[in-house]
């Protein structure tokens, strides 16, 4: 490993390694900046829990911070659409009634303790909010307006202040990816953020002694990559630190089908293509089909999309409509009647022929073979039997795979199963459920959608549990 330089900009004040460095700037990135920065939640002491087991548990430890309590003994027994213990308590602290459709206040209170903050900086490719900024500006978000908020400034109050108005409490992805950028800068945090930067490699050594003689239980890390300058140009950095947390996300490379024909040139794995096409006229109402593949609610937007400019669509998924696990299954329609819509297509259409929707068809179970130059593709249908469809453009949105090209082995042997692709739905990074730092190396955290938690809702518990993790790391360091 090569010694570590502090190249410009991204000097500190001496050649010391960083304490952390976060690489990832969108919410879970913010978020532990926040609680770095000397941010620390205690529960107000008027404040009653509704869940009356956690109430009697907080009313234990007066004036003493939720940081500094034990999060396994807190979030014990705590249910909710989440499967971290953490994502919840930190949730329930947050927003106490939410899920009852309740709009009781957090019960925490934050002081800013300056004495408490931990040196670090995040690096980001984008502007802080990561990949809300490349998400068309327009789409109204999955999840309540509310529920995309981080902590001590809600989205209700910012919308308010900026006078947007927020349509069913769902916001825009435009609206959120300035939220974010608001928050950065409202709380004070932009000096520990740097744009621009592309991290191309995270490496780690042995522990080294330290001058006691004993041997420190975390290696120092170095992170190296280059920032880019105004004038597109690339000047590369590498930087030490004691801790390193990712949090890049998941939106980096999209899940492929693997089959012949799928690099051919009308074979799309972005949104963005169709959009494309459309303002090109390279599709029209007239055209062939588009062919879209997928049943999350990147398929749904698609089928969207496609309907408001007429555009005639075949939707082909391996699941059946009524499958527990389709994202559809688990809206309540109230909020989230365009994709209910969505679903209603699917379901109807592959019951009636001809369609109730036209320029619309729907077929579950099948499963793509292969991708014909002539613009063909071949299915097999749930009996076995093959099926031709003439089309013209695909579009395959099946998810995607986080990018950690930058780690050793791309971060393989980090998952949960090191033998299978790393999937924030699927094959999550393992990680400590209460500190987030990965089960196999010391010093290296991850959080958000690497770590399995994918509503921003439920990022900023894995953040707590990190910042409780190395504020108690700190604490055991001699003077």
């Amino acid at each position: 490993m090569n010694n570590c330089r502090q190249d410009q900009p991204l000097s500190a004040s001496s050649s010391e390694p960083l304490e952390v460095i976060i690489i990832g700037n969108g919410p879970s990135g913010i978020c532990l900046s926040y609680l770095l920065s000397g941010y620390t939640p205690y529960v107000r002491p008027e404040a009653i829990h509704p869940h009356p087991l956690l109430q009697r548990k907080l009313a234990e430890a007066p004036g003493v911070s939720i940081l500094d309590q034990d999060l396994d003994y807190l979030s014990e027994g705590l249910e909710g659409r989440s499967q971290s213990p953490v994502a919840l308590l930190f949730d329930a602290l947050l927003r106490p009634d939410t899920d009852f459709g309740g709009n009781m206040e957090s019960v925490l209170a934050w002081k800013h303790q300056k004495e408490r903050a931990i040196p670090h900086v995040v690096l980001g490719r984008n502007l802080p909010g990561g990949a809300w900024h490349s998400i068309e500006g327009s789409m109204v978000t999955l999840s309540q307006g509310q529920w995309m908020g981080l902590p001590d400034l809600q989205v209700k109050d910012w919308m308010r202040r900026k006078r947007r108005g927020l349509r069913n409490s769902r916001a825009t992805a435009g609206d959120i990816a300035l939220y974010y950028r608001d928050y950065v800068t409202k709380k004070g945090l932009g000096h520990n953020f740097v744009s621009g930067a592309v991290v191309t490699a995270v490496e780690w050594g042995t522990p080294e002694p330290s001058s006691s003689g004993a041997q420190d239980p975390s290696p120092l890390f170095q992170v190296s990559g280059f920032l880019t300058t105004e004038d597109q140009g690339q000047q590369p950095f590498s930087l030490c630190a004691h801790n390193v947390v990712l949090a890049t996300g998941t939106s980096d490379s999209p899940a492929r089908l693997g089959i012949p024909g799928e690099t051919l040139p009308f074979i799309h794995h972005e949104l963005s293509a169709l959009e494309a096409a459309t303002r090109a006229g390279t599709v029209t109402p007239d055209s062939d089909p588009i062919l879209i593949i997928g049943a999350g609610l990147s398929a749904a937007d698609a089928v969207l999309f496609a309907r408001h400019y007429n555009i005639p669509v075949i939707h082909a998924f391996r699941r059946t409509v009524d499958d527990p696990g389709l994202v559809f299954n688990q809206l309540p329609k109230m909020l989230y009647p365009e994709y209910h819509k969505v679903h209603q297509m699917m379901r109807e259409q592959s019951i009636l022929s001809p369609s109730p929707y036209e320029g619309y068809r729907s077929l579950p179970e099948h499963q793509p073979v292969l991708f014909k130059e002539d613009r063909q593709a071949v299915f097999r249908d749930p009996t076995g039997f093959q099926k031709v469809f003439g089309v013209s453009l695909v579009l395959v949105l099946i998810g995607s795979h986080p990018n950690l090209s930058f780690l050793p082995g791309a971060g393989a042997d980090l998952a949960m199963d090191p033998n299978q692709p790393l999937s924030a739905k699927r094959n999550p990074i393992d990680v400590d459920p209460f500190t987030y730092q990965s089960t196999q190396q010391e010093g290296l955290y991850a959080v958000g959608p690497l770590a399995g938690d994918n509503f921003v809702r439920f990022v900023q518990g894995g953040a707590l549990a990190v910042a409780s993790s190395l504020l108690r790391k700190e604490a055991r360091k001699p003077p």
